[in-house]
């Protein structure tokens, strides 16, 4: 098998500031991991493109998207306490939004059975009217509604420690799209709640798995059979696409979970049998230790061309069983039509959105 593995320099030129942990030796860790992984003859390399910005507009607001060229180009600065932007920031953010673009197109030509894209800046808390934690625009959200219009069914599938909140706003109530999300709770931004489950269309489609700190490998791969296998059988995906955070890692300085590098391969090759080969797309999120991220590359790239690889142990034994009992009822009341599964957020309303400017510059709003 063979993956796609989908970057740019531009990526580098996105620079938050000094001692900001989404910094632009992510990418070269993640570089590094590829390398570790050994996979010579079976990766191959490809650049992305720039999305459109009708692309884009697919899931973010025109009047956003404008105001975050302009402030880019005006120099950049501070978006809030967290999200900074400089003036190479609005090119990498076009191609970190176009990168699963390319590799879906990729895919379809047969050129690679999945694709990793090693992107930044990232992407899953960005809401359709503002840059969110860390994030810019919303590159999963942008390559899944380009998906879902060309009459695919998408299921997305969240690793990151932190929910995934801007995902989930963008299709809380679209049928076309399923959303996942494995995460620490309680975590900033607080959103991710079980009975969060989706809205009109989209009711049952929307699945929190809000983990304790300390939880480990054995709950993510059982929460995948016995949660994420049902929905997909139930919706039957033709792609499938990751958001694959490495924060979850035991030594993240952002975050409290128990997960190894070993753990990241173990969770993408179960993913992986949900759809078939050349309809499964990686992009890169989270993860702020260097080392743990070089070392989950490496085991999420071996992963991709059908190899088991254990930088570190995977691991057992932490908490947060009743947590997945609890997700599977709450699953069940949500597809049972059960009107007290519905709460929490809908497209718009995720905590947070509201208080977005979607008509002025986007340098509103802290964590």
């Amino acid at each position: 098998m063979t993956v796609l593995f989908v970057t740019h320099a531009a990526y580098l030129d996105h620079d938050p500031g000094r001692g900001h942990p989404e910094r632009p030796q992510r990418l070269t860790a993640v570089e590094a991991g590829v390398v570790d992984a050994g996979l010579e003859g079976e990766v191959v390399f490809a650049p992305p493109r720039e999305a459109t910005p009708a692309e884009i507009e697919r899931v973010h607001a025109p009047a956003y998207v404008a105001a975050l060229e302009r402030f880019c180009r005006a120099g950049g600065g501070q978006l809030d306490l967290d999200t900074a932007v400089a003036p190479g920031s609005w090119e990498a953010a076009l191609m970190a939004a176009g990168a699963g673009l390319e590799a879906a197109d990729r895919l379809r030509a047969g050129d690679a059975d999945a694709a990793f894209c090693a992107v930044r800046p990232p992407g899953h808390h960005a809401l359709p009217t503002r840059a969110m934690g860390f994030c810019l625009f919303n590159n999963v959200a942008v390559t899944a509604a380009a998906l879902a219009d060309a009459g695919e069914r998408v299921l997305i599938v969240d690793i990151d420690a932190h929910h995934g909140n801007g995902t989930q706003d963008m299709f809380y109530d679209d049928p076309r799209v399923a959303y996942v999300s494995f995460h620490q709770n309680p975590l900033w931004p607080g959103t991710g709640q079980l009975t969060e489950t989706g809205t009109g269309e989209g009711r049952g489609r929307n699945l929190n798995v809000p983990l304790p700190p300390g939880a480990t490998g054995n709950l993510y791969r059982r929460g995948i059979e016995d949660l994420v296998a049902p929905l997909a059988a139930t919706l039957r995906p033709t792609w499938l696409i990751v958001s694959a955070g490495f924060d979850g890692h035991r030594n993240d300085p952002l975050t409290d979970l128990g997960l190894s590098a070993g753990d990241f391969g173990d969770i993408v090759a179960d993913l992986l049998e949900l759809v078939p080969p050349g309809r499964r797309l990686v992009f890169l999120e989270g993860g702020y230790d260097l080392d743990a991220l070089r070392a989950g590359t490496a085991a999420t790239m071996s992963a991709l061309v059908g190899e088991r690889v254990h930088p570190e142990r995977p691991t057992a034994g932490g908490p947060g069983e009743e947590v997945l009992l609890a997700a599977a009822r709450v699953q069940r009341r949500a597809f049972e039509g059960d009107g007290a599964t519905t709460g929490g957020t809908a497209n718009g309303g995720t905590p947070g959105e509201a208080d977005g400017d979607a008509a002025g510059d986007p340098a509103v709003r802290a964590r």
